[in-house]
């Protein structure tokens, strides 16, 4: 439902200096999600791993007056270059992540449409989508950000690196 207004689609680039490999590992401490990205709770990956049939759980709560739970299932993991995913709960849709070497570091290309589900925000979808979509894509920069910053922890020597805009 492309153009739907209850329908997010996203593209975005962002580079790390991080090569491909460190980028995975980070992903692979899902514990520490809550702590790095106020607006995610309850989080948790079922299956252990960043691998197919594995399932990531958790409530993700935007700047906006609303919350979703969330389940998103992996159905292909590359290690350390792709993942691609089944989103479900209040939102449904499909999820890409493809990381690839850029120099000494990582390009991140990330993609998802999504469909909002929940009956309050659909209605606040066709009363206020940009709103909706702001809050998005606050929840998107904080993501980023907050992944540098504690990936620039984990890894004193690398800087944090830039995006290329979405």
């Amino acid at each position: 439902m492309p153009g739907s207004p209850y329908v997010i689609d996203y593209r975005g680039t962002f580079d790390f200096d991080l090569p491909p490999e460190a980028m995975w590992a980070a992903l692979e401490h899902s514990e520490r999600f809550e702590g790095w990205w106020g607006w995610l709770r309850e989080f948790r990956l079922d299956g252990g791993e960043l691998r197919a049939g594995s399932v990531l759980r958790g409530v993700v709560s935007p700047p906006v007056p609303y919350e979703m739970r969330v389940r998103v299932l992996l159905d292909r993991c590359t290690r350390p270059e792709r993942i691609d995913a089944s989103v479900g709960g209040d939102l449904e849709g499909d999820a890409h992540l493809l990381l690839a070497r850029r120099g000494e570091g990582t390009r991140a290309d990330v993609a998802w449409t999504v469909e909002m589900k929940q009956r309050p925000m659909r209605i606040a979808a066709r009363l206020a989508s940009p709103l909706l979509r702001w809050g998005h894509d606050r929840v998107v920069e904080t993501t980023v950000s907050g992944f540098r910053r504690n990936l620039s922890r984990a890894n004193p020597g690398a800087a944090a690196g830039g995006d290329d805009g979405s």
